[in-house]
């Protein structure tokens, strides 16, 4: 079973960490990204990230000398997001890392796929960045099925934590024979009348990163314990899911 999840914009270098025990997997693929990068002029790379002087002049800096694969900060503590600090791996046990090491993957524009104990450096590059890498069209088209081929674990069950943005790098690909089960955390609205789950963005993030926590302090291997998951107020709501989704809601 794999989780995945999406990453997050803001980054940390955390060296008093706990050690990476690994490099990411696509090297090629991120040095062609990185190179492609460093080519482009302070005004083209502002674009392409669509933020603030500040954000990008900070980035800009980063970038011109940076190393993809010279990071001292293991994937899991060097993402700043709320998704991440909701999950608070920096009080997990051992055995929890051992859990996320290899089950959770983390899906980056810039890396392709990541363990939670791969080395990165900070870097900012969504995958609706339209970057053309290599004659592609965008980062979706620049990295095709890549992700796919390496999150797809030997009994095909996939837990969706990632946004749309992430989670369609691996959904364009899926097999008659893979499991790809998609958790919405929300609560309900009326909606004209309609009672609908609106999922809030920020409520979302949290309880995508508690979520991990919950399935890597109880050891979760099969889809049928994330049924239990209780926190935050959200709780599993049968009559709204189905076998590829899962829905928890909370009261507004």
């Amino acid at each position: 079973m794999r989780i995945i999840l999406s990453p997050a914009k803001k980054m940390k270098i955390a060296s008093d960490s706990l050690e990476p025990t690994g490099l990411p997997c696509f090297q090629r693929e991120t040095q062609a990204i990185a190179k492609y990068l460093k080519g482009l002029s302070y005004e083209k790379v502002k674009r392409l990230w669509a933020c603030n002087d500040k954000i990008a002049t900070e980035n800009y800096e980063c970038l011109k000398s940076a190393e993809p694969f010279e990071g001292v900060t293991p994937a899991i503590l060097a993402y700043d997001g709320i998704a991440f600090t909701y999950m608070a791996p920096g009080i997990f046990q051992y055995g929890e890392f051992d859990y996320v090491q290899e089950h959770l993957r983390i899906l980056s524009g810039f890396y392709g796929v990541l363990k939670p104990m791969d080395a990165v450096v900070p870097y900012r590059l969504e995958m609706q960045a339209k970057a053309k890498i290599e004659g592609s069209k965008n980062l979706y088209d620049f990295w095709g099925d890549k992700l796919y081929k390496e999150v797809i674990p030997k009994d095909h069950i996939i837990i969706n934590l990632a946004s749309k943005e992430y989670s369609k790098t691996i959904e364009k690909y899926l097999s008659k024979e893979d499991i790809f089960i998609t958790c919405t955390f929300g609560e309900l609205s009326s909606v004209k009348g309609v009672e609908k789950v609106i999922q809030k963005g920020v409520y979302a993030k949290m309880a995508r990163g508690e979520m991990v926590k919950f399935m890597a302090e109880n050891n979760v291997k099969a889809p049928e314990e994330i049924k239990a998951f209780n926190r935050l107020g959200y709780e599993f709501c049968k009559e709204r899911s189905s076998d590829c989704h899962y829905v928890f809601l909370r009261a507004n």
